[in-house]
């Protein structure tokens, strides 16, 4: 399972989805960055992902090597637009941030789908 394959047309609550993303990651099906929750915070990514507890500078997840710093989240709701960048240098480009970037789109738009079925 990946956010591709759990389109967010299925998803009806976010305990439901928090609770699926739990045990499809347990069996190993799903891979922590391609969650669209946060089971630290039980809460959508894309709402969270500005905590330190998603910043890792040994995975690179919303971390700067460079400068070692890390990296600002713009998260704008109305636009689905998330952005990471180092304060510093404006950098900060990595594999691990550019999924948890596309994670955080993808927790966006579920969850505005998930308003408008309501």
């Amino acid at each position: 399972m990946t956010t591709t394959t759990c389109p967010a047309t299925r998803v009806r609550s976010l305990p439901v989805l928090l609770a699926t993303e739990d045990d499809a990651e347990d069996m190993g099906l799903l891979a922590p960055d391609d969650r669209l929750t946060c089971h630290v915070h039980g809460r959508w990514i894309h709402q969270c992902v500005a905590s330190p507890a998603h910043v890792s500078p040994v995975t690179r997840h919303r971390w700067c090597r460079g400068c070692r710093t890390e990296l600002s989240v713009a998260v704008d709701e109305l636009t689905l637009a998330v952005r990471m960048s180092c304060p510093r240098c404006g950098g900060g480009a990595s594999a691990a941030t550019a999924r948890l970037t596309a994670a955080c789109r993808a927790s966006l738009a579920a969850e505005r789908d998930i308003r408008r079925a309501a």
